[in-house]
């Protein structure tokens, strides 16, 4: 066990070093850079037309007119050895600074939505296999198919409608305006609490759908097969049954399915995040890909892949443990 997951670690490494460099070459592909694109703002809306000397003294302030090769040993050394993700050219700060600032937030979402996906899911699919073609199979089997269909920003904005409309309230953001800015207590803990179920529901039921269709087929094959027959000519309780043999085999793939649930559900808030106002990496990582901010930007993307290969890992390490028939290997 601890010589498998020494070796899937070292992997990272390499794998992580060819992300970065992919990320930050997409990063670089765009037509002009920073400088230029606030040069076009100004000019749009003041109408002052920049000199070229002003456009290359910003250049040179900002590091721009190195080549990307330097551009990249630069960024990336930082990284490794300061923590330093570069500089926020739009909001004149360091970019771990504004990174860190929303990750925790967008943690806290994500986390949420991830369990409250595993926990509808889970006894859904379940329910929906053993009780196949059940009047409760169907209804699920509805909502599921709605779930999916229906994106996550359009769920968000019907919830708004109706919460204002019925009880003249608000959903947007995390916290009451009283505790937005405060600093971290119980009560602003508590009343994050109060707001987090809004954005957990709406993001995670597009997941939830999914995997609920995942669990249900699996959990049909395996139900199926000749060994459920014989633990069950042999007088086990069903439950014991479904439990111990069927339900932990059909649980493989939707286990797999962790190495592309967390990144997906943090790309995936960041629509939902700009319609209910929430202050996580969604907005910011938008904004920066659209003024060309390209180490804010290429800090989110890094630590998005970085979560991809976490997930992967966890994923292999719960599908080693849950199914002896896969080893350490």
């Amino acid at each position: 066990m601890f010589k498998y997951l020494v070796k899937r670690v070292l992997y990272m490494f390499p794998m992580m070093f060819i992300i970065s460099l992919l990320v930050f070459i997409t990063i670089q592909l765009p037509p002009g850079d920073y400088v230029s694109a606030m040069i076009e703002q100004m000019r749009n809306q003041q109408g002052t037309n920049w000199s070229p000397q002003f456009e290359e003294a910003m250049r040179d302030r900002y590091g721009l007119n190195e080549s990307i090769i330097v551009q990249y040993g630069k960024w990336s050394s930082n990284i490794v050895l300061h923590g330093d993700f570069g500089y926020s050219f739009q909001n004149s700060e360091p970019s771990q600074k504004i990174i860190w600032d929303r990750m925790g937030m967008t943690l806290m979402v994500t986390l949420a939505s991830f369990i409250f996906t595993w926990a509808v899911a889970l006894p859904i699919g379940i329910y929906s296999a053993v009780r196949q073609y059940s009047m409760g199979d169907y209804i699920f089997s509805i909502i599921g198919f709605i779930g999916m269909a229906t994106p996550g920003f359009l769920i968000a904005l019907i919830m708004m409608y109706i919460a204002f409309t019925q009880w003249g309230s608000s959903l947007s953001g995390l916290f009451s305006p009283k505790y937005e800015n405060a600093p971290w207590s119980l009560d602003r803990f508590a009343d994050l609490l109060k707001h987090l179920w809004i954005p957990m529901i709406i993001i995670g039921t597009g997941g939830t759908a999914g995997l609920i269709r995942i669990m249900r087929a699996n959990l049909l094959d395996e139900l199926n097969k000749p060994y459920v027959e014989t633990a069950r000519a042999k007088g086990m309780p069903e439950w014991r049954l479904l439990l111990k043999y069927p339900v932990r085999h059909a649980l493989n793939p939707f286990v797999s399915t962790l190495g592309w649930t967390l990144p997906a559900l943090i790309s995936g808030e960041a629509i939902v995040s700009i319609v209910l106002n929430l202050p996580t990496t969604g907005p910011i990582l938008l904004q920066s890909l659209k003024v060309q901010d390209m180490y804010v930007a290429a800090g989110f993307l890094l630590l998005l892949s970085f979560l991809t290969l976490i997930g992967t890992l966890l994923s292999d390490i719960m599908l080693a443990w849950l199914d002896p028939r896969i080893r350490f290997e």
